[in-house]
């Protein structure tokens, strides 16, 4: 059943109870959020609060015996605190503390409104009866009607007969597009508890979930129970359906279970459990597959993430993934929550920071561990990291020493080895023990800066195996020395008719960097870096520690701005920038000297003149070659709400040629016009399909390899109080292999999501895509039995 089933149908209720009903959690697109808390205190209920309220009359007509009664006649109004009651006719008697309410009868509290032809109700400990009333929510949109609603006292109330819908019907004879009803409903706010029987759920009349018996919380506590089934369908595995259970254990600790069926594999489980407590948190997940009718044999991964703090104010963090087989992130991606699907780390980390006199001191550990999933295709095998076993290190940093110096020294061991199954290269183990320092000096003013910079960079080993000379342990020191210079000229300047701001920001980067022969040590940790606008204006080519690039070199730049003056919003960047070698240098990324005399020239540019475009690119140059040797171009249009096409083209020549393509665009219905977004808004959905369709998508293809190798098409329908999605997700897992999934969805506003969720491989592969109904959709999950 979806999260707001009953609660919905409650919140008619909790005009009468001491507050408002929420549901258990909140889904955030589509993602189940569930939140562990200790038991808050009690509060002051509504009613506690307006007891001493007065009761105010007002009407046409009124007519009145000393402490009796009161009668109000033509446009009766009663108010007390918050609650305003209206009547043709309303009768209160000060003795009882009863208000009889006849003809167009309404109630409002809270900017929610109820109507009806009749109502009996003793105002101060609010128990009476409400005879066939309707109700609408102001915070969704929803509403329905009930055939009566008793109220019992403050806390307890019930209703016969009642139902819930956020669609207006076209025609009051007809069922809204989508509604949900009840036999009986009965609500106990001082237990926290609803009970719900006969709960039907029907989609043009079509019943798709039902459930005889319900019971939910009424307040911001968890409670046990069924959540709404979920499904997948994909190529290797065919159709998954499973529906969870949520246990609350205890108000810091609960777990989903949740058992499914895979139509090719088989039976299974899946289990994740939360825990919150004083000084650590966490959660532990374990799916299980016990006969896998495919491989023969059990699958399964499990996960465990935590973090807390220990004696002496240590902070700590466990995180850890592993899997059954090396085939799993195939036939199960959606079951691995690492960003490096075939690479899963046990990642075990301690840290303890003080600070001295002088700067910062953080002491830290770290214990990483490396499942690689490889491939039986020998050339779809990938490079295996090293595991660290242990780290340990310490760090010192003053960044605000007197007279603008800063300074820095990081001191590390390492025990370098290789996971299980790394691939089979004659790759050295051993342990390494480094040190960093710097000392920098800032210098500068508003409109420019220099930066000093004298570093080292100093490493010892002792290795497992021997060196090409023989020797098992080796140092080297390398020392560098580097000058940052930059300044920024400003003038106020008008084009197009906006009056802007232009920057012309010229910069200076010297490094000078002994050579020092690294050929024959172990490269642990070292990676070339990406050439880019960053880093061409750091000191080494390479990341990590085990290799440091020998520099003679300066690097100049000159990036422009224009920004306006009214808002403050950058309308056009323009930027080159080049590095200049005056000697070779040996120590490069490619392993072989670089005797280029200028670097490859970058240009980079983005543009936003208008606010339906935006353009942005970066070029690599070779004057060399004579051409282009990496370039990004991207290109957005986006007119409007629910609007947008974006096109990327990337080129890595030897390596790779791409372009991407990703929308979201109406198709038809109102917000095909003009005005999308108000569409979208005025959209009430009705038992009529008058909605609106939409096409989102995104298509990778390798200009290289002449094909598409990830692609992302589906459609969505809105209409109004219902929203309709299919999805289709093709997605490559080798030279010749690819997985497609399906993902279906459909939201009932104002009540819940059923179906597998694709709204974040929507926002997550579409720059630009908005959540249709994002003012409506913040809809609950509700746990219930």
């Amino acid at each position: 059943m979806p999260g707001l089933t009953p609660l919905a149908l409650a919140a008619c209720l909790a005009l009468a109870g001491p507050g408002s009903a929420w549901a258990q959690g909140q889904s955030q697109v589509g993602t189940e959020v569930r939140q562990i808390a200790r038991p808050a205190a009690k509060t002051l209920s509504r009613t506690e609060a307006d007891r001493n309220q007065p009761v105010l009359l007002d009407a046409a007509s009124l007519s009145s015996r000393l402490d009796q009664e009161t009668r109000a006649e033509g446009g009766a109004v009663l108010r007390r605190g918050d609650l305003t009651l209206k009547a043709d006719s309303l009768s209160y008697h000060q003795a009882t503390d009863l208000a009889t309410a006849k003809g167009s009868v309404s109630i409002e509290r809270d900017g929610n409104r109820f109507t009806g032809p009749e109502l009996r109700l003793f105002v101060q400990r609010f128990e009476g009866q409400f005879l066939n009333p309707s109700y609408f929510f102001a915070s969704n949109g929803a509403g329905g009607k009930a055939q009566q609603v008793d109220f019992i006292d403050e806390y307890r109330s019930s209703a016969l007969a009642g139902t819930y819908s956020s669609c207006r019907a076209d025609d009051p004879d007809r069922a809204p597009a989508w509604e949900l009803s009840t036999r009986s409903i009965r609500l106990d706010f001082e237990t926290n508890e609803g009970i719900a029987d006969g709960a039907v759920v029907r989609f043009y009349g079509v019943p798709i979930l039902a459930a005889p018996r319900l019971s939910f919380p009424l307040g911001d506590g968890r409670k046990s129970g069924w959540l709404p089934p979920k499904f997948n369908l994909d190529s290797r595995s065919g159709v998954e359906f499973g529906v969870p259970y949520y246990w609350n254990i205890a108000p810091q600790r609960d777990a989903t279970l949740t058992p499914k069926i895979i139509t090719r594999r088989g039976l299974g489980l899946d289990s994740e459990f939360r825990y919150l407590e004083p000084g650590y948190q966490g959660q532990v997940s374990l799916d299980v597959l016990p006969n896998d009718r495919i491989t023969g044999h059990t699958r399964w991964a499990w996960g465990l993430s935590q973090s807390g703090t220990a004696a002496m104010d240590w902070r700590y963090q466990i995180n850890a993934e592993r899997v059954s087989d090396d085939i799993y992130w195939k036939d199960f991606p959606h079951g691995i929550t690492s960003l490096t699907p075939r690479l899963l780390a046990t990642d075990l980390g301690a840290s303890r920071s003080w600070t001295p006199a002088v700067g910062e001191l953080r002491l830290y550990g770290r214990l990483q561990q490396w499942q690689v999933l490889q491939d039986l295709d020998p050339a779809a095998r990938i490079d295996t990291p090293y595991q660290r076993s242990p780290q340990l290190g310490a760090r010192w940093s003053a960044e605000r020493l007197p007279r603008g110096f800063d300074a820095g020294l990081s001191l590390e061991y390492n025990r370098f080895d290789l996971p299980r199954n790394a691939a089979p290269l004659p790759l050295p183990t051993g342990t390494r023990v480094h040190a960093l320092g710097h000392l920098g000096w800032t210098l500068g003013d508003t409109g420019w800066w220099l930066k000093p910079r004298m570093s080292f960079n100093a490493a010892s080993y002792q290795l497992d195996q021997s060196l090409a000379d023989g020797r098992r342990s080796a140092s080297r020191v390398v020392p560098t020395f580097s000058i940052d210079q930059g300044w920024l000229f400003e003038r106020k300047t008008e084009y197009f008719g906006r009056a802007l701001l232009q920057t012309l920001e010229p910069r200076l980067f010297y490094v000078r960097t002994p050579f020092r022969d690294q050929l024959g040590l172990p490269n642990f940790d070292a990676a070339a870096k990406d050439f880019n606008f960053d880093s061409i204006y750091t000191d080494n080519s390479f990341s990590g520690v085990d290799r440091v690039s020998d520099a003679h070199q300066l690097t100049l730049g000159v990036s422009s701005r224009l920004t306006s003056l009214r808002d403050g919003s950058e309308l056009l960047r323009l930027g080159v920038v080049q590095r200049v070698l005056f000697r070779d240098q040996r120590i490069t990324p490619e392993g072989t000297p670089n005797t280029q005399k200028l670097s490859d020239l970058l240009l980079l540019g983005s543009a936003h003149l208008s606010p339906q475009w935006w353009a942005d690119g970066a070029i690599q140059y070779n004057s060399d070659l004579n051409r282009t040797v990496r370039s990004v171009m991207s290109l957005r249009y986006s007119p409007g709400p629910f609007r947008t096409i974006n096109a990327t083209y990337r080129l890595a020549r030897g390596q790779s040629e791409q372009a991407e393509l990703g929308w979201q665009w109406p198709l038809s219905g109102p917000a095909a016009g003009n005005n999308a977004e108000s569409a979208v808004r005025k959209a009430t959905g009705g038992s009529s399909c008058s909605g609106s369709w939409y096409s989102v998508g995104r298509v990778l293809y390798s200009m290289q390899d002449r094909r598409i190798t990830d692609s992302l098409v589906g459609f969505e329908y809105d209409a109004g109080c219902w929203i309709g999605r299919v999805v289709v997700e093709r997605r490559s897992t080798g030279r010749a292999e690819a997985n497609t999934r399906w993902m279906f969805q459909l939201e009932l506003v104002g009540l819940g999501r059923l179906g597998n969720n694709p709204l974040n491989v929507l926002r997550d592969n579409i720059p630009g895509y908005r959540l249709l109904r994002e003012d409506r959709a913040a809809l609950t999950d509700a746990s219930y039995d």
